[in-house]
């Protein structure tokens, strides 16, 4: 098998006219972090559901865990976890139930349900609130449980879409280490997120727009092959265009940059709080090397 987790060529979908997706091509490597960027309505939420089986092209290609999307559907989803950028879990039921509940559906047997629970539990730090119903834990709590149930199967691959939505930068951080634990033991993460300073974290990252892949590669190299200081303000810039602007416009214009620049100055100190720590760090340098 090649080491890719994810081959995509010319993929695209339409709807009634409207190309949603329009002829994207990228590759992602096994035990690669992968951000998958782009505003809302770029198409990647499409995108997603294409590589994850819940929709068919209209045309192109793409293999996940080396199956194709379109012939080995089942093949698909029996390799790949999934969190949507909705809740998940069930709030009615606990998190022991929950884990119980999505090991079945994955084809567990009971002895592999019974132990990766207890695991599972033990490594999140929730054993002594196992059988509270679900909606009543925090939602920091809710999310990182959520992650865990996604690899509850072991995939090869799992999806993450805006997974630290409303979360705080504390949790943020813990969800990350989450990530880069799976990664580090060989599962793919493709990750969607608004929170550019995430965005940094990825091993390499693809920037949306308008359907296409407007930018693709580590956020360094991108930061450096664009001359911006950060990838909230290439995300800006490529997502949207500045106009040619004349008179009072320009000043107001001008305005509003610098404020933007001083917001991303102050999210750049923010990040400081959430940045990976240095031994997550090494052993993801390692595991994709």
């Amino acid at each position: 098998m090649s080491g890719l987790a994810i081959e995509v060529r010319d993929l695209t979908r339409t709807f009634d006219g409207f190309t949603a997706v329009d002829h994207i091509s990228f590759e992602v490597k096994a035990g690669e972090v992968f951000g998958f960027l782009g505003a809302n309505g770029a198409g990647k939420t499409t995108a997603i559901r294409m590589l994850i089986g819940l929709l068919q092209p209209s045309g192109g290609t793409a293999r996940v865990a080396g199956y194709d999307v379109v012939r080995d559907t089942e093949q698909v989803k029996r390799n790949i976890g999934y969190m949507s950028q909705r809740f998940s879990l069930y709030e009615d039921l606990t998190p022991r139930e929950n884990i119980r509940l999505y090991g079945g559906i994955y084809g567990l047997t009971r002895e592999q349900i019974r132990e990766r629970t207890a695991q599972m539990l033990e490594r999140l730090g929730i054993s002594s609130i196992a059988d509270t119903q679900v909606r009543s834990l925090p939602l920091g709590w809710r999310q990182k449980l959520a992650f865990s149930v996604a690899l509850v199967h072991q995939p090869r691959i799992v999806f993450l879409d805006e997974p630290t939505s409303g979360v705080d930068p504390i949790t943020r951080r813990q969800f990350w280490e989450l990530i880069y634990d799976a990664a580090s033991h060989g599962t793919t993460v493709l990750v969607t997120t608004h929170y550019m300073d995430e965005a940094e974290y990825c091993d390499r990252i693809s920037i949306m727009v308008a359907g296409r892949i407007a930018a693709m590669g580590p956020p360094a190299a991108l930061k450096e092959a664009f001359t911006v200081e950060s990838i909230d303000e290439l995300f800006v810039r490529l997502a949207r265009p500045e106009p040619t602007l004349n008179g009072p416009h320009r000043s107001r214009r001008a305005r509003r940059i610098r404020s933007r620049r001083r917001r991303q100055r102050a999210k750049s100190r923010r990040a400081l709080l959430l940045a990976p720590t240095a031994a997550l760090q090494r052993r993801r340098r390692r595991c994709i090397t």
